[in-house]
């Protein structure tokens, strides 16, 4: 009998603990049907309210819908167009360079050719002229001055011939 008797403990302990998981899921079934009821509730609220926003942006989007696709489609064009201005002014820009650079270079080459024409057409027979007047002076200031030195050949404390007497050329 002493199994029997253990083995009746043992179905009233199952049967405790059959109990007690029957109150549990109950008190769980009862815990989720309050939430089940609150999120209800709470999606009912949103719904409520989200509704009236959903529509008029909705109606909102249609209305402006033709209005943005034509603003988009007016900065495409724009922007083709204002690129192609850009292409068109950078390529004048670069030709307007070139001709610049080719006229910088044009005048150079004529000052170069205009200096070396008037250092071979007037300076170097100034400079000639210069010299033959400068000996036909100090030809004439030799010979005048020994007359007026009588005849000792001696000018301003310098003697004819003295290399102090540069010429310049």
């Amino acid at each position: 009998m002493a199994t029997e008797s253990q083995f009746t403990v043992l179905l009233i302990e199952i049967g405790v603990a059959v109990a007690v998981q029957l109150g549990v899921l109950i008190g769980i079934l009862m815990a989720v049907r309050k939430s089940s009821a609150k999120m209800e509730t709470i999606a009912d609220d949103i719904h409520r309210r989200t509704v009236p926003i959903l529509e008029s942006t909705s109606s909102l989007l249609a209305n402006t819908k033709p209005q943005i696709e034509t603003i988009v489609a007016n900065l495409t064009d724009s922007s083709e167009k204002l690129k192609a201005q850009v292409d068109e002014i950078i390529d004048r820009t670069r030709l307007q360079v070139v001709r610049a650079d080719e006229l910088v270079s044009r005048t150079m080459d004529k000052v170069e050719e205009t200096t070396e024409m008037v250092h071979h057409t007037v300076i170097s027979p100034v400079r000639q002229l210069a010299g033959v007047l400068q000996g036909v002076t100090m030809g004439i200031n030799v010979l005048f001055g020994r007359r007026g030195q009588n005849g000792q050949g001696q000018r301003q404390g310098k003697s004819v011939g003295d290399p102090r007497d540069e010429m310049f050329i």
